[in-house]
């Protein structure tokens, strides 16, 4: 069968070294002499081997090693050094050089790929960069070609041969490492040596798979099946105010941030007020214990070796390093004031850390644990960030100045694009699929998320609708879906990549900050043990504040009043506003002067981008929905000014009425970390 492979493989396409045929010279397809010209015999052995492990493929993927071939012998040196691109009949001078250097970029990693002299290991080995070079190849065609039959072929491609690359890393991570050199990633030409390793292998979404929330007002982690677009229940780490202010409250308090392991087996969450990172079995929803580290904490993620687990301590200068094993700091990182997060390139070679109070990213050797760069963001306040899987860009998100910055992931870490995303950039996720590569940003202030093709000029290719101020956000294993946590609605959205629209809508705890997708979390079983309704955290109402009528201001506010038991917290996000001035929020007894009496409830003061978040607790759900009867409170209304007084720049337009809660008691949580 081997034999017979080689012989067939003897055919493939390849023209003579002499490129003065007239057929591939007008034309641009080689005669039927040139395809019977055999290439030299190195050239072919190595050809030869990539198409025996392709046979094993689908057909299409058997029709691409043609295609392939083609284009192979060309960049294997077949057109005379001295002819330049454009002076080749028939190829387009941006496109032939992208698949001259994808091509070549194939071969080199095929050729260099571990041998082990077992066929599975081999054939897996080989192909992974195969594909990756056909996908590389299928991104070209989609930037550059117009043929409508061929660019879905090469979306089909793209999406097909991701599939197959995870499989094909599945198999290989579950035998023996190999010896020599076992990188199956290509290098590109200006590139590295050590090309950094991709995250993981494209995972389709699954019922396995979980979407969690981190809800800081409920202090719950709300847990979903992407699979049905479904809230399983919530993992309850606390409870909500006023019973999480007693001297004796021991549970954890304004859950926020959080990471997970590499196996998926572990979600890290962050509380700032406990000063805390919970450990959470992902299969069983159990709390594996509790380490406390320094002051308000924001963020944490696991390193990709899974060994360390590294939290940002906002509150102070440090990254904390903890033990997750032993669950315990085993060291500090220091960092400019106010570190805002961590995440790694995929190869574990540097970590990234954003601060929320110094304009810079601190870039972390992580094997000396030093900052070895230290590069400049456009304003101080940085929640966030995302790394490529390619290991080539990160993205950091700057919520003061409604920015969003791109910088290498390489040496010299140098800011690549800064771009104008909008006011309240919260956070922001990288997404490669069928399509091309995209960061998906969430921007609170326009109630959107802002899509852009990446790119050597970041260009916005689509502005999705959410609801009320969107915040975190994270994307599936497969790239097909963005899941959103809309913090000022109390809920998730589920966002098609492919078609960039809102599919579902899923309600969740109260105030989402973090969102993390993590695949295949729940090894068996419908992983719904341990978890509990949301009872009290469901009971949310919410408005919207617009400039009053006749005027022409630019003011707008989303307000979430969530029940916290006897009390209420209301949280009212506020945009459109002159930068750097002090606002009012009020209750009054009209929405028009001359508004009857006034209560003060919040005072901020607006961003760089004129925008900005305040919060305020009180009996707040009686007087903010109608009355049911009359003894019942009136209705007052929110009208938000500047602060001492004046005309309103916005006024209540509209209102969701909170339900009522059943008990006005919040529910007990669980002892965490026993």
């Amino acid at each position: 069968m081997r034999d017979s492979a080689l012989r067939a493989s003897a055919s493939l396409p390849c023209p003579p070294e002499s490129d003065n045929s007239s057929a591939a010279g007008k034309t641009g397809v080689p005669s039927r002499a040139q395809i019977r010209a055999p290439c030299d015999e190195a050239d072919l052995r190595e050809k030869n081997m990539a198409h025996i492990a392709h046979r094993r493929l689908r057909l299409t993927g058997t029709a691409g090693v043609v295609a392939l071939g083609l284009i192979a012998c060309q960049a294997a040196g077949q057109l005379p050094a001295h002819a330049p691109h454009s002076h080749v009949k028939g190829r387009s001078a941006p496109f032939s050089p992208e698949m001259d250097e994808s091509m070549q970029a194939m071969m080199k990693a095929m050729a260099g790929s571990s041998k082990t002299g077992d066929p599975d290991h081999d054939f897996a080995a080989m192909m992974v960069p195969h594909h990756q070079g056909a996908i590389a190849m299928a991104k070209a065609v989609l930037e550059h070609g117009k043929d409508p039959v061929l660019r879905r072929l090469a979306q089909e491609i793209i999406v097909t041969q991701q599939q197959e690359i995870g499989v094909m890393k599945n198999r290989l991570s579950a035998k023996p490492a190999a010896r020599g050199n076992t990188s199956l990633s290509m290098t590109q030409p200006g590139q590295e040596k050590t090309q950094p390793r991709t995250e993981g292998p494209v995972l389709p979404i699954s019922s396995q798979d979980r979407v969690y929330t981190m809800d800081q007002t409920s202090n719950t982690v709300s847990v979903i099946d992407p699979a049905a677009n479904r809230l399983l229940g919530v993992i309850r780490l606390g409870d909500p105010v006023p019973g999480s202010l007693s001297p004796l409250y021991k549970n954890q308090l304004l859950v926020h941030g959080g990471g997970f392991s590499p196996d998926h087996r572990t979600l890290a969450t962050v509380s700032i007020g406990s000063n805390s990172v919970t450990l959470i079995d992902t299969a069983t929803n159990k709390v594996k214990g509790v380490v406390y580290v320094g002051r308000s904490p924001h963020e944490a993620f696991f390193t990709p070796d899974g060994r360390e687990l590294w939290a940002t301590v906002r509150g102070e200068n440090y990254v904390s390093v903890i033990d997750p094993v032993r669950m315990r700091e085993k060291r500090r990182v220091t960092t400019a004031n106010g570190p805002g997060m961590v995440l790694f390139r995929p190869d574990g070679k540097y970590a990234f850390v954003p601060s929320s109070f110094t304009p810079e990213v601190d870039v972390i050797d992580t094997r000396t644990y030093r900052v070895v760069a230290r590069v400049p963001q456009a304003s101080p306040f940085s929640p966030n960030l995302a790394v490529s899987r390619d290991g080539t860009e990160v993205w950091f998100t700057l919520k003061d100045s409604g920015k969003t910055q791109v910088m290498s992931a390489r040496p010299p870490f140098r800011i690549l694009a800064t771009i104008d995303s909008g006011p309240i950039t919260n956070h922001v996720t990288l997404v490669d699929n069928g399509a091309g590569r995209f960061a998906y940003v969430t921007v609170g202030g326009e109630n959107v998320v802002k899509v852009y093709r990446r790119g050597r000029t970041p260009a916005l290719v689509a502005t999705i609708p959410t609801g009320d101020l969107p915040h975190g956000i994270w994307v599936s294993g497969d790239g097909a879906r963005v899941y959103v946590g809309l913090e000022n609605q109390d809920a998730v959205v589920a966002v098609d990549t492919l078609e960039n629209r809102v599919i579902a809508t899923i309600p969740v705890g109260q105030q989402p900050q973090q969102l993390l997708y993590v695949p295949r979390a729940v090894p068996h079983g419908t992983g719904a043990a341990n978890l509990q309704p949301l009872g009290v955290a469901g009971k949310a109402g919410h408005l919207t504040l617009s400039p009053p009528k006749g005027e022409r201001g630019h003011a707008h506010a989303t307000v979430s009043v969530n029940a916290l038991g006897a009390l209420d917290l209301l949280q009212v996000a506020a945009t459109g506003l002159q930068p750097g001035k002090n606002y009012m929020l009020w209750l009054t007894e009209h929405r028009t002067a001359p508004f009857g009496r006034k209560q003060a409830l919040t005072m901020f003061t607006a961003n760089a981008s004129g925008a900005q978040v305040g919060q305020a607790i009180g009996l707040l759900r009686e007087v903010l929905t109608p009355p049911r009867s009359a003894a019942a409170p009136s209705r007052r209304y929110l009208i938000l000014t500047r602060a001492g007084g004046g005309a309103p720049v916005a006024v209540q337009d509209s209102y969701m009425p909170m339900p009522r809660p059943e008990d006005p008691s919040p529910e007990p949580a669980p002892d965490a970390g026993r």
